[in-house]
């Protein structure tokens, strides 16, 4: 089978459970949203996939093999981390040339491109990056390093609005030229919901829904109008949360929408908000 599987994925760190259990599958050609909380399980997630951590129990699979120190089946997976895994002294053609090295399908010249879109400097050393340059030179070697499963872990932190949509209009013209299969790891989700084509939410170490993204805005909505009309119209259905301000309120609703008294408003719910009611405490 194509794809990354989680069997049975848990993970301790020292007491504290990072991971509950998880069994969840990533199918090759699709990009995810992978979407939790800041603590949820997301990175402790994504290392454990690239092996960068191991499991405290359960198994990875990587189109069909156990990932555990599989050089084959992890040489398919590049996942661009929080965490700076290059030399600080090293310039930044030279991490294009090194990523090469174990990714042999590295376009480095679109990598090139990519550094003058993003007004990078290919001689700047990676130790001498702002925090939002940092950033942008682990997307550029994710997108130019050609791998079959990229996973970008809180890609766009420090980046302005300017980059932050450059960022996402390569991506978008990158997977629909060439494919591939891309998870956003991210608790930022307005920017990016219109890439995202199926919604993975993590909450406390659980996933606690993984479904198509138009599937999931089809079967919920929003009233929003006068408090007591809202409070009256919700009764008897199941109401995820609601938001109050002065004397009106908004409530989102799983389901699809009935006869709306006059006075009331419906209208389809984003994935932000949705994200938001599903991991409120």
């Amino acid at each position: 089978m194509n794809g990354i599987e989680l069997r049975g994925v848990t993970k301790y760190y020292g007491k504290n459970l990072a991971l509950d259990d998880v069994s969840l599958s990533f199918e090759s050609g699709k990009i995810y949203g992978l979407l939790g909380r800041n603590g949820a399980g997301k990175s402790t997630m994504l290392n454990i996939i690239s092996n960068r951590i191991f499991p405290t129990s359960g198994e990875v699979l990587i189109d069909g093999e156990n990932a555990v120190e599989n050089d084959k089946a992890l040489s398919k997976v590049f996942c661009m981390s929080e965490k700076n895994l290059l030399p600080v002294s090293m310039k930044f053609s030279e991490s294009v040339r090194v990523t090469g090295n174990f990714y042999p399908d590295t376009d480095k010249e679109y990598a090139m491109q990519l550094a003058e879109k993003f007004e990078l400097d290919p001689k700047s050393k990676l130790g001498s990056l702002s925090t939002g340059y940092t950033s942008i030179s682990k997307i550029i070697l994710a997108l130019s390093c050609n791998a079959d499963y990229v996973f970008f872990d809180e890609p766009v932190l420090g980046l302005d609005a300017h980059h932050r949509d450059l960022f996402y209009k390569e991506l978008l013209q990158k997977y629909s030229e060439q494919g591939g299969t891309y998870i956003i790891s991210t608790h930022l989700i307005e920017e990016c919901a219109n890439l995202i084509e199926r919604a993975v939410i993590v909450k406390e170490g659980k996933v606690i829904l993984d479904k198509e993204t138009e599937e999931l805005l089809e079967g919920a909505y929003t009233v929003s109008g006068g408090a007591e009309l809202v409070d009256s119209y919700c009764k008897g259905k199941e109401v995820m949360g609601a938001d109050t301000i002065g004397g009106l309120k908004s409530a989102y609703i799983k389901g699809k929408p009935d006869k709306v008294p006059q006075g009331l408003e419906i209208s389809r719910a984003s994935l932000q908000n949705l994200f938001i009611q599903l991991t409120n405490k």
